[in-house]
């Protein structure tokens, strides 16, 4: 049901690091420094916050999934703002399952280190959509295992007017495109985006509904 490529993991993920370690030099375009008044809660979620070491402010986050990030603590809104993407995800239960499929890919310090990239992070009920088999079959294949999680993965951080009508190249290399306006996107077509905006120190993510797969 799932292709296998020749993409070993290792190779991928010395193609992950090259393109990310490309992207970023953001810094010294943010306003950091001279802040309006009273104008620190209207800051776009997707501006760097230098004063904090490059934790992120939570931003204005949407979709019907949010509802179910926690309150408070490290898996909440606020939480996942201070900490890099793969060890934020950690603590939010909805991404538990990406959780461990990145693990088993060996890209956990990968995406860690990263600067200024987007994640469609795969939530559970994503997974669940899978037949069981052939989930525990691709988290068992490391080689397409990262072949399909460098395809969830781009660079730059997007605010979400830039998924309005968007075409992405992902770090597997093939191209995410994304649709939608207001509160209301999809990824490659019929993935839609459950809760958007979500900011880690590192990276902006949308939480989707689906697992995508390379063509």
């Amino acid at each position: 049901m799932i292709r296998k490529n020749a993409l070993t993991a290792t190779a991928a993920a010395a193609v992950l690091a090259f393109g990310l370690s490309a992207c970023g030099g953001m810094e010294g375009d943010t306003e950091a420094e001279t802040p309006a008044a009273g104008g620190a809660e209207e800051s776009p979620a997707t501006e760097e916050n230098e004063g904090s070491g490059g934790m992120q402010e939570a931003g204005e986050n949407f979709g019907p999934g949010c509802a179910d990030v926690p309150a408070d603590g490290d898996g909440s809104f606020e939480g996942m703002a201070q900490d890099p993407v793969a060890t934020a995800a950690s603590n939010n239960p909805l991404l538990s399952t990406l959780v461990t499929a990145v693990g088993e890919a060996d890209l956990v310090d990968t995406l860690n280190s990263a600067e200024d990239i987007t994640v469609f992070a795969p939530s559970n009920d994503a997974f669940e959509k899978i037949p069981q088999e052939d989930l525990d079959a691709l988290l068992a294949d490391q080689e397409q295992l990262t072949e399909v999680l460098t395809y969830h993965v781009v660079e730059g951080r997007h605010a979400p007017a830039d998924l309005e009508e968007g075409t992405f190249t992902s770090l597997q290399g093939g191209d995410v495109t994304t649709a939608g306006s207001g509160e209301d996107y999809t990824v490659d077509d019929d993935s839609a985006v459950v809760c958007g905006n979500v900011q880690t120190s590192n990276a902006t993510v949308y939480i989707v509904d689906t697992v995508l797969m390379p063509s």
